[in-house]
């Protein structure tokens, strides 16, 4: 990919960034701002998933576990310990960057299926103990301070996925990192070879990965104002996100925008006219996922790339050199 198609692409996150930034100004429904505020949070887990699935090559069926983890430390922090927002946030980024070093040093040595059952059954396990742990609230969840300000949780969110958004832009597609990771997820023998540290890369990528994403869990425990293990640590979170990465094209965190974009709205649509068929949605987001690997196996990013790069001009063929030692 061309260096100045990267940086198109950058130029458009930036444009719809500032786009989004107006949107209060425009829109006064707090109906909407609360559904523009979830949005975010969907592009937001849909981006830091891509991390390890689209550029490391790993899919993460646990992601669900460090949104979890930022959730009840942000929660008990401010309940329990009386500590102000900002900092309770900070600390559940803190919290996620340790579990998932620990739950990254066994699990990260493993490949494919091996690693996405191993992190499914730890994030299973993660909310096991929420259930039965007292401090957590078990199964009656845990309640926070109400703060009505549906603006002020809209630009928190905003910010925090803007923020992580352009970090792993930077981070990923200029840095060496980036192409590290990528030397991983295409041949890990090989990138041994040339002296990288597949493990530690991983591990890194994946500490990466779950910072924004416990950060993201966080001001959602303080907008909703309860949490329990069903909401916060349920594999739906990671099935969604999952879908938005494979439908909007892994590996480009510009794909999984579009891919949360159009999921999310059409959750919305089918949650206010078909509510009564939750499992007709569990059937449809697997449908999209088998759909998008045959069909659409770079999602539809890449798909709509190729048709760009199809309709453009070829450039004119140079003309034949001339032959040595032919008279004029």
């Amino acid at each position: 990919m061309t260096p100045l198609l990267k940086d198109r692409r950058l130029i458009v996150a930036i444009i719809v960034f500032l786009v989004f930034l107006c949107i209060p100004a425009v829109v006064h429904d707090t109906f909407a701002l609360r559904m523009c505020t979830e949005a975010f949070m969907w592009i937001g887990l849909a981006v830091t998933l891509d991390v390890m699935a689209g550029y490391t090559g790993y899919l993460n069926f646990g992601h669900q576990a460090f949104f979890g983890i930022g959730a009840y430390t942000t929660a008990l922090l401010m309940m329990k310990a009386h500590w102000p927002f900002p900092l309770a946030v900070a600390a559940g980024g803190v919290v996620a960057s340790v579990a998932a070093l620990v739950i990254g040093i066994p699990t990260l040595r493993l490949r494919g299926s091996y690693f996405a059952i191993a992190v499914w059954a730890l994030a299973r396990a993660i909310q096991q103990f929420a259930l039965i742990a007292t401090f957590t609230g078990g199964p009656d969840g845990t309640r926070l301070t109400a703060f009505l300000d549906p603006q002020f949780f809209f630009y928190v969110m905003l910010g925090i996925v803007g923020a992580s958004f352009f970090c792993l832009w930077f981070l990923l597609e200029r840095a060496p990192f980036g192409l590290k990771l990528k030397a991983i997820r295409e041949d890990q023998e090989s990138a041994k070879a040339l002296g990288l540290n597949p493990t530690r890369l991983k591990i890194q990528a994946f500490i990466i990965s779950a910072i924004p994403t416990a950060l993201i869990g966080g001001v959602f425990a303080y907008w909703v104002t309860f949490i329990d293990p069903g909401s916060t640590l349920s594999d739906l979170i990671s099935d969604q996100a999952i879908v938005m990465v494979v439908f909007g094209g892994m590996g480009t965190l510009i794909g999984p925008v579009i891919g949360a974009i159009l999921i999310f709205s059409f959750k919305t649509l089918f949650w206010a006219y078909l509510s009564q068929y939750e499992v007709l949605y569990i059937i449809i987001l697997g449908a999209v996922i088998a759909g998008s690997v045959v069909f659409m196996p770079d999602g539809v990013l890449g798909k709509f790339i190729r048709k760009a790069v199809r309709r453009s001009p070829k450039p004119e063929s140079l003309p034949p050199p001339a032959t040595a030692g032919k008279e004029a």
